[in-house]
């Protein structure tokens, strides 16, 4: 179970993973040694699982940032799935889903041609529906 100092450390990492240890320590009131044992232990538990950085996509010429509602035509996913694989240049995260669908895609793309050769592509394995990003 976490108590609050881990908590304050999560969300620490969450605001900046490239702090170091001192500050961490510093705005959690620890030593760095008992920050860095903390960090270490929420790593070996698996409450860390990685590091990573967030890519402004639009930068690198992806301006579209779509939601695909995905509804499979039948239970035998696999061919959507090696579609989705295949695909993993435009796909951000694939998400098997209950409710209104099977699956949503999140999706990036730099052009309306791009997208619109991937729903045609896509609509080969399965319904959907479309929702576009217009501000984060």
């Amino acid at each position: 179970m976490l108590d609050c100092t881990d908590k304050k450390i999560i969300n620490e990492l969450s605001q900046n993973s490239r702090i170091t240890i001192k500050e961490l320590g510093e705005k959690v009131h620890m030593t760095g040694q008992a920050t860095s044992d903390r960090v270490a232990k929420l790593e070996d538990n698996g409450v860390i699982e990685g590091y990573t950085i967030k890519v402004n996509q639009a930068k690198l010429g992806y301006s579209i940032h779509a939601f695909i509602t995905v509804i499979t035509q039948n239970t035998y996913h696999d061919p959507y799935l090696s579609f989705i694989k295949e695909r993993e240049q435009y796909v951000v995260h694939n998400y098997k889903i209950s409710g209104d669908g099977c699956y949503i895609i999140e999706c990036k793309f730099s052009s309306n041609e791009i997208l619109d050769e991937f729903l045609e592509e896509l609509n080969e394995h399965a319904n959907y529906k479309l929702s576009i990003v217009i501000k984060k």
